[in-house]
């Protein structure tokens, strides 16, 4: 057994052992399927959903030395339950350090969550140790309010609740309403080309620039990942004043998502977000989408509930972000 998989804690009959690659995807998914009744998960979320086996290898892939900072729980040689830690830098200079662990109902309250947990502490310390970044590095976890036996977990650990989202979904794409009132004088949208990327990637950022626990996104990371096809813009003359950035879900494409939708600040409450989430909604139609999906945090001071509400969204699950202290 490695030194970044100790076993203590756990009752007899159980061991952990470090993440393999390919051989484990299968039984993470199953994991994660044998979760779902107990914590109601919403399978088609696009926060945290029921991944398949090439989703988790995905997501596996994109992780820092996989294979340490992913442990799986094994009985008998299957896999009950499992792992993962990633880490990011937040717009604030804040190190965050997030574990994720799920673990088979039929073995919960038995110790084995609370190994799981301590494992994830002791490796994120280790972390931490080798980046250099004890100064601001903070732990985190996340659990969907619905998770009730993880988040009763993370809470007798010292982890504190400090902010949420709410995923909404628009359960028919063929219902939109029509468009509102005209938008004010000088105000024109349109689709989303290369040489807009710079000033779609500030919108955005200078939009959160006032908000908290949100991660930082390079530029090249924008551009990287830019799926423009359903991207909508807002110009007032040359200056672009709000976007709206959707995309087609890669594993499943009857689902579309608004990613982004940002709106300067000096131009809020003219109509002209409902305008381009209505025109991101169309597009996301036309490409072939027959519902949509978003998230937004619970203490959006905007207001954006309304209107998502008003084109025809509805609250689906929360999702929970916890923290606790280093030392």
């Amino acid at each position: 057994m490695s030194d970044d998989a100790p076993g203590q804690d756990l009752p007899v009959g159980f061991r952990f052992r470090p993440y393999r690659g390919d051989e484990d995807h299968g039984p993470m998914a199953a994991v994660r399927l044998g979760c779902a009744e107990r914590d109601r998960v919403d399978a088609h979320s696009v926060v945290e959903g029921l991944p398949t086996a090439a989703e988790i290898a995905e997501a596996s892939a994109k992780l820092e030395e996989p294979s340490k900072n992913q442990i799986l729980v094994v009985r008998d040689g299957s896999v009950v339950g499992y792992s993962t830690i990633r880490w990011w830098q937040e717009r604030d200079d804040t190190w965050l350090y997030l574990h994720r662990g799920y673990l088979l109902p039929e073995h919960r309250h038995q110790g084995i969550g609370s190994a799981m947990l301590s494992w994830a502490e002791e490796r994120i310390r280790r972390l931490v140790e080798q980046h250099g970044t004890a100064r601001t590095a903070v732990i985190g976890a996340n659990a969907m309010a619905s998770e009730q036996d993880a988040t009763a977990l993370l809470l007798a650990a010292g982890y504190r609740r400090v902010f949420s989202l709410v995923e909404l979904e628009l359960g028919d794409l063929q219902q939109l309403p029509e468009s509102a009132s005209e938008l004010p004088a000088g105000i024109r949208t349109g689709p989303i080309g290369t040489s807009h990327y710079g000033a779609a990637w500030r919108t955005v950022v200078d939009s959160y620039a006032d908000t908290r626990f949100t991660q930082k996104w390079a530029f090249q990371d924008f551009v990287d990942t830019a799926d423009p096809a359903c991207w909508r813009a807002a110009w007032n003359g040359q200056d672009m004043v709000g976007v709206a950035l959707c995309s087609i879900r890669r594993h499943d494409h009857t689902v579309g998502e608004v990613e982004e939708l940002s709106v300067r600040t000096d131009q809020r409450r003219l109509g002209v977000g409902r305008a381009l989430l209505l025109d991101g909604l169309r597009s996301l139609r036309e490409q072939g989408a027959t519902t949509a999906r978003l998230y937004t945090g619970t203490a959006n001071p905007h207001r954006s509930y309304d209107l998502y509400e008003s084109v025809g969204f509805r609250r689906q699950n929360e999702y929970v972000r916890y923290r606790k202290p280093l030392a």
